[in-house]
């Protein structure tokens, strides 16, 4: 039996490595053909180990295009993404609160209407989001891609802070009203405390969402010193093909750092708030 056990182990845990090497190549290849000569990142494209470390492609693609560097793409997406993450988190958590905790007219109704939009596609609202944002005055400024974010929270980060709310137990409420706390004063003093992990998955996903998002940057944003990285590193390559392959392959290597960074510090809390979310 403990052979057979260990044999058992043995198939699983090369299974789980094969498959998530296979899983993990192509940011392995990225990384390594960032430091590989322009005429070897095709030509030896299956291989991780450069034969020639070229580091001028990450001074070479820093410095951007035209006069427009990537110090100013990766500033420009810090502010949104800062933005929108503590949008996300301040009217998803406020809005969560009201459809867990309190009873007002037409609140089933609003929280179908809520969970329906979660179905629909983003290209449905483009347009008239468009015209909106276009006649205040908004198109070619950050605008439309931080306000959304502070008015009404976002569905789906809505319904996982809902489910999470409803795990804690409405005797602490109670508590706190019978100790002087008005219904904000609950939310703040005793239910976002305990939303901690909750709140870390939302700002997560919220700023991988946002720091990698491509379309909504390419529609609003017409100026090249408001681009994000996104817009840069698709403004890198040449329509012609002739691409510098090497260093637009080391600022996209650059550009995943931040979210490596992230998910190294908070995957703890990111863990807990999705499987502790909806559990009594």
């Amino acid at each position: 039996m403990k052979n057979k056990r260990l044999l058992s182990d043995i198939i699983y845990y090369v299974f789980v490595i094969a498959f998530g090497f296979i899983m993990i190549y192509p940011i392995l290849w990225m990384f390594a053909s960032s430091l590989k000569p322009a005429q070897e990142i095709f030509n030896n494209a299956l291989s991780l180990i450069p034969s020639v470390f070229v580091w001028e492609n990450y001074p070479t693609g820093w410095q951007g295009f035209g006069r427009t560097g990537f110090d100013i793409f990766f500033k420009n997406s810090a502010i949104v993404t800062s933005l929108v993450v503590i949008g996300a988190i301040c009217s998803s958590s406020i809005v969560a609160y009201g459809f867990a905790r309190l009873n007002f007219k037409f609140k089933g109704l609003l929280f179908a209407c809520l969970m329906g939009t979660i179905m629909l596609p983003m290209q449905i609202t483009l347009i008239p989001q468009y015209v909106l944002f276009h006649n205040i005055g908004w198109v070619n400024t950050f605008y439309p891609l931080i306000v959304p974010a502070f008015l009404g929270g976002t569905p789906f980060f809505v319904f996982l802070l809902i489910q999470f709310i409803r795990g804690i137990p409405r005797e602490l409420d109670e508590a706190a009203i019978v100790d002087g706390c008005s219904t904000f004063g609950v939310f703040w003093r005793i239910i976002l405390p305990l939303l901690k992990p909750a709140l870390v998955t939302v700002a997560l996903f919220a700023f991988m969402w946002t720091w990698d998002d491509f379309l909504a940057p390419l529609i609003y944003l017409n100026n090249a010193n408001l681009h994000t990285v996104t817009l840069g590193l698709r403004n890198f390559m040449d329509a012609d093909g002739n691409t510098n392959w090497g260093p637009l392959l080391a600022m996209s290597s650059l550009s995943l750092m931040p979210q490596f960074i992230l998910f190294a510090f908070f995957q703890k809390y990111l863990v807990e708030g999705i499987a502790t979310t909806g559990l009594k």
